[in-house]
């Protein structure tokens, strides 16, 4: 195994899962990427028409929305690789749907193994927003490392 790709989301512990990754890859003497995947923006400004008395919500129009938050994301990544203070260390973020990005880039980036932390969500947020942790466990051609993280 010479490639560890480990998906980072926004939860206060990904740390924990940053660095169960890198001591795998450092372990299996592999590169590291830190991938943050972020939400494709169209749909949230999506224009409903009126139902039932209720106007549809709109976040209005502002295309710098998108730019920004991929550059937050950018500075997320470099943040948690300064870290670990290993300049091979590489980060990248991409948008889209979160399982099917975090298992496109692993094959575009020929990942080894992924790594990921799997949150103790609630039921009624899974049946809202799918588990992305099984999704990718479900439909990924190479293994996958899971780090348990409960929610604080």
């Amino acid at each position: 195994m010479k490639k560890v790709l480990i998906a980072v989301d926004y939860h206060p512990n990904a740390t924990k899962v940053v660095k169960a990754g890198y001591d795998l890859a450092k372990t299996l003497n592999a590169k590291v990427c830190l991938l943050h995947v972020v939400m494709e923006f169209g749909y949230y400004n999506t224009q409903y028409p009126t139902f039932m008395g209720y106007d549809s919500i709109s976040m209005g129009s502002n295309m710098n929305i998108h730019k920004d938050l991929l550059e937050v994301s950018d500075n997320y990544l470099t943040k948690i690789s300064g870290y670990l203070e290993d300049p091979q260390v590489e980060t990248h973020t991409e948008d889209g749907e979160t399982s099917d990005t975090i298992l496109d880039y692993a094959k575009k980036w020929n990942a080894n193994i992924i790594v990921m932390g799997t949150h103790s969500h609630s039921v009624l947020e899974k049946l809202l927003m799918g588990n992305v942790a099984k999704k990718v466990l479900e439909h990924s051609h190479i293994p996958i490392y899971m780090v348990p993280i409960k929610n604080t």
